[in-house]
């Protein structure tokens, strides 16, 4: 009997350390990278690049709310004079799965010249978008648009890639963040610790 309250209280003390530990990254990324977000579009200093994290997209090409979001905030930083030009980065894993192509149409169809969008088809995840904007792209600064949860490892990211961007919170006109996407990034920020620890390269660094 004495045995299982031992396996209980420290099954209880493991779960209990464990959520202070991820609470504990999330915090110390957020406060670390707190003084590179702005809150509007009003108080963003003008850059050269915007970069627009891929999201999913329909079969037909269409936007989902959580990318429109993104793309929709970037053009407006556009419209203010904020920035002169877009790296959309996303997966581009078939000829029937392009993120990097529905973003571009969409800022073409709102007016973009086609020249002024810069593309990259091997933006994985958020450590390759982020790698491969410095290293392939040589963009040294910039301005990512993504949702507010997703931001702080963003710049978590190119910050200790030594790229100095800085990021702007997409406006939710369209989407609404869930508990599930929450927790998700909660572990997803130990995989960004872990690939800059390793140095972490992309598979592809090629345009």
């Amino acid at each position: 009997m004495k045995t299982i309250k031992k396996v209980i209280l420290f099954s209880v003390l493991g779960i209990v350390f464990g959520i202070f530990i991820v609470l504990g990254l999330r915090a110390h990324i957020e406060q670390e990278t707190k003084l590179l977000i702005y809150n509007s579009v009003n108080d963003v200093p003008p850059t050269e690049t915007v970069i627009i994290l891929g999201a999913s997209v329909f079969s037909d090409g269409k936007l989902s709310n959580i990318l429109k979001d993104r793309v929709d905030t970037a053009f407006k930083l556009y419209k203010e004079n904020k920035i002169d030009n877009f790296l959309v980065t996303g997966d581009h894993r078939s000829d029937e799965y392009n993120e990097v192509k529905a973003m571009r149409d969409y800022l073409i169809y709102r007016g973009v010249p086609k020249e002024k969008i810069i593309l990259d088809h091997s933006g994985i995840d958020t450590y390759d978008s982020m790698y491969r904007a410095g290293t392939v792209f040589e963009i040294e600064n910039a301005i990512v648009v993504t949702q507010k949860f997703h931001l702080p490892r963003a710049i978590f990211i190119a910050k200790h890639l030594d790229l100095t961007y800085t990021g702007l919170p997409a406006q939710s006109n369209s989407y609404r963040t869930t508990y599930k996407i929450k927790r998700r990034e909660l572990f997803a920020n130990f995989k960004a610790v872990y690939e800059l620890l390793i140095k972490s390269r992309p598979k592809s660094l090629d345009k």
